[in-house]
């Protein structure tokens, strides 16, 4: 029994203490006025009377009541039922609080007190305050507390002749039951009767209606997810005018978490007074009037429901998990079938008679009763998860989190892991878990219902009669005997409120009522303790659970099959049966991808253990730890499908013997797995030992077997075995009964149980923490676990005991003691954390906490010691199933740095490596090693693939191209181990991802960075490759040179360039004006012999400067040496001048070459000579060159042979010379005499450039940039696409205003734009300087000028940096893509944009090649001259001159425009140290680039293949030769290189020069040449150059795993092929068929073209004869002569060579395709496909035949035919080609099918070969074709190529031929 109020209180308004308008509440009375012992008073009642604040009001309201909640100390929560009502104000308020009466009355108005208009209009100025009587009670009886307070109003109102003392008395004195069920009638004595229903069970709430009117005040969706707020712990806040409501809305929604307790802050009316409470960061369920919602904005993180409005409203920064499905679903339509019955019926057409709905009582218990099935679906098998640790003297009970989830296939689940992580869900194991209790619906419904819930899930409404009954369950439990007895309570009379004769509420006498409270208490003092009787049992632990939706895991579901695997493996490895292992080991590892193979893995390994031992081989071990640890590296952390759990046992099992008394188990290699380093997994383990112990200790013996690693959630096969709960059950319930001395007995087996199991857990962690090689230590360190609670942990002590720890070890133990112990302290100081939370939950003694603490750090120096031996014996362990390390072929000169390291290749996002849709098996992951050389990484290995065989994978790149390094954690493919890795990345587009294996230890790893860092980055260029091949020097140290006698060429250079130096010093003297060092010196140290530049101070010679024949010996033969440079013979081919001995001019010449720049003086990187105007003195030079960037000034680089129109380079402008000069227009003021003088002498050379040019202009002049063929520029407006381009590097806009207005005088601009008047002039301008936009901004053009400036908008060299990444990004990824790799690839490529910039430079090359065309001369001036103006340059001489398209004259080309022109190689490429910041800058591969494009369009315009250009590629970044290093010649001279001595040349010596080494190869081999070589010679090429045109270059995609990159070509030719054999028994030779892999084969190698394997085949014949075999080159040329004497005695035309080159133009680009490689070009014309059939004679096609066939006469004699079956067949010819009679011969033993265009014919007009023949099908006919011929005389014969039409004479031979091919097919 309890009380039913514990105190009375009277409430009324007194003033505010400070004076302030509002007021505040005041006791007036409460009784008792003692508190009671059990139920001290509550604080804080006043403020919760009033929850909107103490007002005043101008007219009296009506009563109000409702129901606060306060919560004390203790959680107990108090019922405060407040009944409000209004009196009027005394004059002394009055006084007090007039002036502020209009603001009270807002303020009321805004405290949503109901009122009703005033009757009985009270006299003005009249104010009203408010009283309130106040119940409080321990018990939630809301109806009986306004029932009684209504009465005790009621007496005072109709002023009753009833005590109220005695009312109130008796009020306190009421007792009644708590539960139970039963009811009780109560009086108090004031005539009335009421009756007190207690509910069945106390456990379940009461909710009256509250659920119900919750759902009708938000609906369905809101309240699920207010649900689920509350229950993932989130912040809740109702809104509502009504108090009532909000108390209701409250209690409703605690109502719908049963059986789970809400334990947060719970307020259903919050004061206003208290609002801050609000910003607490606890979770909270509060109630706050609407009036205060604006005070409510601000919140960010509370979910706001406004019952008023029927909305909730969620902040963006809340995430409310939704419940797992199918559960939300199935929720939320039961929810809709309980509130909405109507809406099934709605669709009906005969809906039945309307079915009256529930009442609102009812249906507030069927919504709770879908959420108590829904709780009940959710905890389903709870108790199998439960952890039952101790029984005596209370229950500890833990739940394994990790087990529920796993089982339930709820891991992922983002709700239920929130809610089983809750303080709700802690209290309900703790309350729920107890084996031995009082059960409730819930236990009963969990226990026994869950599988009909399964069963009903799609029968709704089998689901609705559940819910109506489990309602009717919860309805019985709040009114067990519906309407007994009718309650009799006097209520005062309507509107009593408002009458006037109201006396106010009088004061109370304390003493009658503490009478009558004393009397009660005495009477119950008598009375016995009430007992709550319970009826305690054995709570049903129901079914094991089930997964909540059988979610199947993907491809790895486990079919017996996949089990059978894993068995069949298991036993051969036990069985000894080793290679049957080795096969299924692959499949073994897949099918471990899925549960079911890892719990049956766990299963039958077990089998194989005897008393906790099982002694393995080597082998077998291996095995066995491969297994566990592809088992253990899918176990998250967590654990929760209990692998790890299942495993734990089983490391501590198996071993095997490394020698005498060392042993090694399977837990030192299993341990790099995140779950060992998670507490809760250890915690999960340790309590489920210890419930099996505990269990087996009140086991009767004989049913004590049960094996300790019984996995969570198992059941018991035998009957009589009992679970740990219902153990604990028995126990608890025999507790009582037992006498004090077996209790204590118990409780200490029970604490020794828990303690023995602490020691054992202690060991087993010390065994999974420790690593075998204390040098792991970094690793273990870096394991999440321990790490983290490392950092979690209480600073100040864990640093305090490490301390104590470090000294207490012997301090002379030196590094690597201090290391392990480092390693040992955090493993004890992880193992005491563990240890200190286990055994204070299980109740271990202190003294026992103790000695634990104390014989931890013992165990795990005692097994540090252990392992010591372990791992030094295991280190002299023959590795085992490693294939030996294959040796890489290397380089002459080529020294290995660090010997193979043994790594795994891994797939890199490539579909080479895996197969992918070119075909072929995985070749990667491969097992092997990588090596580092002085000039590549090479890895070597095999594939990890059992089934790819015995191919070896090689892949390799120059140490000089990596451009990224970067440190990897990646799984080994074999082991599944995590290791550290390396991802290397090459400009070559080569990608090594590497994980090194477990032997290779961290610090060799290390030391491979370490190793591969300074090769790549050497402190100066002297210690690169190129340098220190074949020579003996260390690198990075200059060479030490003996004096000689005689002055050499090399210590002449040396002289002359300390002369150029002080030149160059002495005029930064003379101007006293610094300017910083050069960029070649910048940021590196200056090399031994440099002087320092500023400081030089002797006199100059005066010839220095000016040019002077008389020059010293020593400058004549550097003259000499430069005038041998390749550049002037390309100056005297161009007519660009001479230079005679004596340097006398020949006036005549336009040009002359100047040796100004001999010493390097002028400009340090340009070349010594250079091409200027006759007119302009050598002195005069260097005033111009100040006006330009790096004083590039304008010199000629190429003059064309027709128009004699020139082509200039020059760097940017600075902000003086053309512009300025454009831009003043004012006399010079004398101040400004110097740049104006150096002004004027670069306007001076401009004249002189000029002036030099013969007129070619047309009278008519047409604008220049008409002649641009439509095809190239896309039409009208020729500048339309250039200035169209939407991307930064466009040409700029007014450029098309500029030049193509002049030709379009009246007609308007394609872009609507007039044209402008200043250009109207008829006349082309002579010159064009192309600048950057960027410098030419504001430049007004002076008409009269006769050169005009072109503003274009480039790309920097930054931005082909970033482009180049990307692009590197798209062609290798580096991880392998998710999405089809076509569609990533090609948006990859095109957010690189490299293609764009490949675009922009063809474009400007190709507006240049047009304007030099039409004789016009053009200066590019952009950037710094050297980058993007080298490019343009030498693409505009490419494209302008056939003599540039050889080999030769590429050669000479990139010697000139990129060399010597001082293009910033080793910058661009980050040769040194010093260029480690900057990156590679691919400037020279996008020329190659664009190139290959112009090398695609015109494949009959170049000697070189494209091979060619790949070579030149990959050499220019791999520093193998000299010539790509340094940034310009005056650095070569000064390192000596650019003249190498004449006797130091030696034929043993390696190539240094790349041209040296392509001129060697091209003798030997036929790889650099390109076979459809047919130049026409005055062409000029206008390529295309849209993206759309432009090809991606397969150098960035193809790649050879055969033997790496085919580059180097002393490597690539891999050894020779063997000869055809006999067969011993006399038969036919085997074929030599074989398989050729596209994603492993050198396709080019494997499968050379027709040329080529003709060349090979007679230069095979000639060595087999005896004779001196001939350079291909002579036989080739041989060929060619005698097929144009042919052609000549034929008299029909001269073809220019062995391809008819009478083709138009158009076609000529696009006749002939080409694949490309190393050894050549495979040939396949289509000429016979042109459209126009007049433009190729017939009489070339003949002669094209006719030289055909001597070119196979050349080399074999007549054939002797073999024809199996011959005969006329009609062919339709290619592209709308007419049908033809041909004779046809098969040919059995050629396996081809040959055709001629007669019987007699000799020369075969094609070839159709059977290998590549798919199908031959019956045919249809088409257009032209034979019209007598019945239908099915036409056959296909469908190839690989294409589809060819046949039609025989009649059905039989058409039949007949068909048969025949097939028979031939199926033979071969």
């Amino acid at each position: 029994m309890a009380r039913l109020a514990d105190y009375f209180v009277l409430v009324a308004f007194g003033p505010h203490p400070r004076g302030s308008g509002e007021g505040q509440g005041q006791i007036l009375q409460r009784f008792p006025e003692k508190d009671w012992e059990d139920n001290p008073f509550p604080q804080g009642i006043e403020l919760f009377c009033q929850p909107s604040g103490w007002q005043l009001c101008p007219e009296r309201n009506p009563p109000t009541f409702f129901v606060a909640v306060l919560t004390d100390i203790n959680s107990e929560r108090h019922y405060c039922a407040c009944l409000t009502f209004w009196e009027p104000v005394e004059s002394t308020q009055e006084v007090v609080c007039a002036e502020d009466a209009t603001e009270k009355e807002e303020e009321a108005d805004e405290g949503g007190q109901a009122r009703l208009s005033s009757t009985a209009p009270a006299h003005p100025g009249q104010l009203f305050a408010p009283k309130t009587l106040v119940l409080v009670s321990r018990l939630d009886h809301t109806e009986v507390f306004r029932n009684s307070l209504g009465l005790i109003y009621a007496i005072h109102v109709e002023g009753l002749n009833v005590c109220l003392e005695n009312v109130i008395g008796n009020l306190l004195t009421c007792t009644v039951p708590l539960a139970g069920g039963s009811q009780r009638t109560i009086s108090l004595g004031a005539g009335d009767r009421q009756v007190i229903q207690t509910p069945l069970v106390d456990s379940l709430p009461v909710s009256r209606c509250s659920v119900a009117l919750l759902f009708r005040q938000l609906g369905i969706t809101n309240v699920l997810s207010l649900f689920c707020a509350a229950l993932t712990e989130h912040k809740v806040l109702f809104l509502s005018r009504s108090y009532q409501r909000l108390a209701d809305a409250c209690r409703g929604l605690l109502a719908l978490l049963f059986p789970l307790r809400y334990s947060f802050t719970y307020v259903p009316i919050l004061p206003a007074q208290l609002l801050e409470v609000l910003s607490t960061p606890t979770p909270f369920i509060i109630g706050v009037n609407a009036a205060f919602q604006a005070e409510t904005q601000e919140l960010l993180d509370v979910i706001i429901a406004d019952l008023d409005g029927g909305t909730v409203t969620v902040p963006e920064c809340v995430h409310i998990p939704p419940l797992p499905e199918p559960l939300q679903s199935q929720t939320h339509n039961v929810l809709s079938m309980v509130l909405d019955p109507e809406l099934e019926l709605a669709d009906l057409a005969f809906p039945p008679p309307t079915t009256s709905a529930s009442s609102l009582k009812m249906q507030d218990k069927e919504l709770r009763a879908v959420f108590l099935r829904l709780f009940a679906q959710l905890l389903q098998g709870y108790r199998w998860c439960l952890h039952i640790v101790r029984i005596h003297p209370e229950p500890v009970i833990r739940f394994h989190k990790a087990a529920f989830l796993g089982q339930r296939g709820l891991v992922e689940d983002d709700f239920l892991m929130k809610v089983l992580e809750g303080m709700a869900f802690a209290g309900f194991v703790s309350e729920r878990g107890v084996p031995y209790r009082s059960t409730d619906l819930f236990d009963e419904l969990v226990a026994h219902e869950v599988a009909r819930m399964r069963a009903d899930e799609n029968h709704p409404h089998r689901v609705l009669r559940h819910v109506q009954e489990l309602a009717e369950q919860l309805y019985k439990n709040e009114n067990p005997y519906p309407a007994v007895a009718m309650h009799k309570v006097q209520r005062p009379g309507e509107a009593s409120h408002l009458r006037r004769t109201h006396r106010p509420f009088p004061r109370l006498d304390e003493g009658t009522v503490q009478w009558i409270v004393d009397q009660a208490a005495a009477k119950m003092q008598g009375a016995p303790p009430a007992v709550k009787a319970e009826r305690r049992t054995t709570v049903p632990s129901g079914p094991p659970m089930t997964a909540i939706l059988e979610r199947c895991s993907g491809p790895h579901i486990n079919s017996a099959r996949r089990l059978e695997v894993v068995r069949n493996c298991i036993s051969y490895v036990f069985e000894g049966k080793m290679l049957e292992a080795k096969k299924l080991l692959p499949a073994v590892l897949r099918a471990l991808k899925g549960r079911a193979a890892r719990r049956c893995l766990a299963h039958e390994l077990h089998l194989h253990v005897q008393q906790n031992r099982a002694v393995l081989d080597h082998q077998q071990f291996d095995f066995v730890v491969r297994m566990m640890n592809c088992c253990l590296q899918d176990c998250t952390s967590l654990d929760e499908h209990g692998i790890a759990a299942a495993l734990l046992p089983l490391v501590t099992a198996f071993c095997r013997k490394l020698s005498p008394g060392v042993t090694q188990f399977a837990y030192s290699c299993v341990q790099e797995h995140v779950v060992w380093s998670t507490p809760q997994f250890w915690e999960a383990m340790f309590y489920g030992d210890v419930q099996t112990h505990i269990r087996a200790l009140y086991l009767e013996p004989s049913d004590d077997h049960v094996s300790p690693s019984q996995e969570v959630g198992e059941t018991q096969s035998q009957d009589d075995e009992r679970s740990a709960l219902d153990v604990a059950s028995e126990q608890r319930r025999l507790w009582p009964t037992l006498s004090r001395e077996k209790q204590q007995e118990l409780v200490q087996k029970e604490e020794s149980t828990v303690f023995s199991q602490a020691i054992h857990y202690a060991n087993r962690m010390s065994y999974l923490l420790l690593p075998l090689d204390s040098s792991k230590s970094r690793l273990l360190r870096e394991r999440a676990g321990l790490g983290d609670l490392e950092s979690a942990s209480n600073s100040l002590v864990t640093n305090s005991m490490a301390g104590s720890v470090a000294e207490s070890y012997d301090t002379e133990s030196g590094f690597e003691d201090a290391e392990t112990c480092d390693v040992a302290g955090a493993v004890v100081r992880f193992i005491n954390r563990f240890v200190d939370k286990v055994c204070t939950e299980s109740g271990v003694t202190s003294d026992h906490l103790k000695g634990l603490h104390v014989m931890v750090p013992d165990i795990v120096q005692m097994h540090i010691e252990t392992l010591e031996a372990v791992h030094r014996e295991s280190k002299r362990l023959p590795p085992i199933q490693k294939p030996k390390l294959l040796r890489p072929r290397l380089l002459p000169g080529e020294e290995c740095v660090l010997d193979g390291l043994r790594v795994y290749l891994l797939p890199d996002g490539r579909e080479e490596g895996v197969g992918g849709s070119g075909g072929g098996p995985a070749l990667l992951p491969a097992e092997g090693a990588v090596f580092l050389t002085t000039y590549r990484v090479i890895f070597t290995g095999m594939p990890t693939d059992p089934l790819v065989g015995e191919q070896v994978v090689v892949r390799s790149f120059p140490v000089a191209a990596l451009t990224k390094e970067k440190r990897i954690s990646v799984q080994t493919p074999v082991d599944q181990l995590l290791q550290d890795g390396l991802q290397l990345r090459s400009c070559t587009f080569q990608l090594l991802k590497m994980a090194f294996d477990e032997e290779v230890g961290s610090d060799s790893a290390e030391l491979f960075r370490k190793q591969l860092h300074k090769l790549r980055y050497p402190p100066d260029i002297r210690g690169t490759f190129a340098f220190t091949l074949g020579s003996a020097h260390t690198p990075g140290r200059p060479p030490r040179v003996a004096k000689d006698k005689g002055p050499s060429l090399r210590t002449l250079s040396r002289n002359l360039v300390k002369n150029a130096k002080k030149t160059i010093g002495r005029q930064y003297v003379t101007r006293k004006k610094y300017n910083p060092p050069g960029w070649e010196n910048r940021g590196q140290p200056p090399p031994e012999d440099q002087e320092d530049e500023i400081s030089v101070s002797e006199e100059l010679e005066p010839s220095t400067l000016t040019p002077s024949s008389a020059l010293k010996p020593s400058d004549r033969m550097t003259m000499s040496s430069l005038v041998e440079r390749a550049c002037c013979r390309d100056y005297q081919r161009l007519g660009l001048g001479t230079l005679s001995s004596s340097l006398s001019r020949a006036k005549s010449e336009p040009f002359r070459i100047s040796p100004v720049n001999r010493m390097y003086a002028i400009c340090r990187s340009y070349p010594g000579l250079l091409i200027v105007p006759q007119s302009i003195q050598d002195n005069a030079l260097q005033r111009v060159s100040r006006c330009y960037r790096q004083n590039r000034f304008p010199v000629v680089c190429w003059r064309s042979g027709r128009s004699k129109a020139v082509l200039l380079r020059s760097g940017g402008l600075h902000g003086k010379g053309v512009v300025g000069l454009f831009k003043t227009q004012n006399t010079p003021s004398p101040g400004q005499a110097q740049t104006d003088s150096s002004s004027l002498e670069q306007e001076k050379y401009l004249q002189a450039v000029v002036s030099s040019m013969p007129r070619y202009a047309d009278s008519s002049g047409r604008n220049t940039l008409s002649s641009f063929s439509s095809a190239h520029m896309g039409g009208h407006g020729k500048w339309s696409s250039v200035r169209a381009s939407g991307r930064s590097t466009g040409l700029g806009a007014d450029v098309g205003s500029r030049l193509a207005g002049r030709d379009l005088l009246s007609t308007p601009h394609t872009n609507g734009a007039p044209p402008d008047s200043g250009f109207l002039r008829p006349q082309r301008a002579a010159l064009y300087i192309i600048g950057d936009k960027a410098q030419l901004k504001g430049v007004r053009p002076d008409p009269l000028q006769q050169w005009e400036l072109v503003p274009i908008e480039v790309f920097e060299a930054r931005q082909v940096k970033a482009s180049f990444k990307k692009l590197l990004k798209a062609c290798v990824p580096g991880c392998p893509v998710v999405e089809s790799s076509s569609a990533s690839f090609l948006r990859s490529l095109e957010d690189s944009e490299w293609l764009i910039q490949i675009h922009k430079l063809l474009q400007i090359s190709v507006l240049v090649v047009e304007l030099l065309d039409s004789g016009s001369s053009v200066l590019v001036s952009l950037e710094d001259g050297w980058d993007i103006t080298t490019q343009v340059v030498s693409l505009v001489q490419l494209l302008s001159d056939p003599f540039y398209r050889t080999l030769e004259g590429f050669r000479l080309l990139v010697e000139k425009e990129w060399l010597s022109f001082g293009h910033r190689f080793s910058h661009r490429g980050a040769h040194t140290l010093a260029g480690q910041s900057s990156g590679f800058t691919p400037v020279f591969l996008q020329f190659l680039d664009c190139v290959h494009q112009v090398h695609l369009q015109f494949p009959m315009e170049f000697e070189f293949s494209q091979f060619y250009l790949k070579f030149l590629g990959y050499h220019h970044a791999s520093r193998r030769f000299r010539t790509f290093l340094l940034d310009s010649d005056y650095e070569r001279i000064e390192l000596g290189l650019l003249y190498e001595e004449k006797g130091e040349r030696r034929g043993q010596l390696a190539c240094r020069s790349v041209w040296e080494y392509v001129d060697r190869l091209s003798k030997r081999t036929p790889m650099f040449y390109n076979y459809t070589y047919a130049p026409e010679d005055t062409e000029v090429l206008r390529p295309y150059s849209n993206v759309s045109n432009l090809k991606v270059w397969d150098f960035y995609t193809e790649e050879t795993l055969a033997e790496g990159p085919p580059y180097d070509w002393e490597l690539a030719q891999g050894p020779p092929e063997p000869p055809e054999e006999e067969r011993p028994d006399g038969g036919a030779p085997q074929s030599r068929r074989r398989v050729v892999w596209p994603c492993y084969d050198s396709r080019p190698r494997v499968q050379p073209d027709a040329i080529s394997r003709l060349l090979e085949e007679l230069q095979r014949l000639e060595t087999e004869l005896g004779r001196p075999s001939e350079r291909w080159k002579d036989t080739w040329d041989r060929v060619k002569a005698a097929q144009r004497l042919e052609s000549r005695q034929d008299g029909r035309g001269t073809p220019s060579s062995l391809l008819v080159s009478t083709v138009p133009h158009h076609r000529r680009s696009l006749g002939v395709y080409l694949q490309e490689g190393p050894v050549g070009s495979t040939l396949s014309l289509s000429l016979d496909s042109d459209q126009s059939s007049g433009s190729t004679t017939s009489s070339s096609r003949q002669a094209a035949r006719r030289s055909t066939s001597t070119l196979y006469s050349q080399f074999q004699t007549a054939e002797s035919e073999n024809r199996s079956y011959e005969g006329t067949l009609y062919k339709k010819g290619a592209f709308m080609k007419p049908w033809k009679a041909r004779w046809f011969v098969l040919d059995k033993t050629k396996h081809q099918l040959r055709y001629y265009d007669h019987r007699v014919d000799t020369e075969c007009k094609g070839v159709i070969d059977l290998a590549e023949v798919e199908a031959v099908a019956p045919g249809t006919p088409t257009i032209g074709a034979p019209k007598t011929v019945d239908e099915k005389a036409f056959f296909d014969v469908r190839t690989t190529r294409r589809v060819y039409n046949f039609c025989a004479q009649d059905v039989p031979s058409a039949q007949q031929w068909v048969d025949r091919i097939q028979s031939c097919l199926s033979d071969a």
